[in-house]
């Protein structure tokens, strides 16, 4: 894990955050004109959200089957807070915050800091 600082605000959008398991199918809709590694995708409940296309496989008959857990819970942070950053995706990191609250954070709000402290 490395550190990083919010260098721009980030607040997550007002819908439900939704989870997809691995194994899981998935209706794929159009692609995101601002993040295009990302597509809509609706479960079978009906919820749908913004998850990145590689997290899917299109099987024989065209149903999109996640081959990874996935959950679109975006983590707010504003300028100045200090995350722990876990791993990169499509643009995106999976970050912890100070008070225990994790989700994704777009790669460009955030500046990693070096093991000796610079950024």
């Amino acid at each position: 894990m490395s550190r990083a600082r919010v260098i721009t605000a980030h607040r997550a959008p007002d819908r439900e955050a939704i989870r997809i398991a691995r194994g899981e199918g998935a209706v794929l809709g159009a692609s995101d004109t601002e993040w295009p590694d990302f597509v809509w995708a609706t479960l079978a409940q009906g919820l749908g959200g913004w998850m990145p296309a590689d997290v899917f496989h299109l099987d024989d008959v065209g149903t999109a089957i996640a081959q990874q857990d996935y959950d679109t819970r975006e983590l707010e942070a504003d300028v100045d807070d200090l995350l722990t950053v876990e791993r990169e995706h499509a643009g995106w990191w999976w970050a912890h915050d100070a008070y225990g609250r994790s989700g994704w954070i777009p790669a460009r709000a955030i500046e990693l800091i070096q093991e000796n402290g610079s950024y």
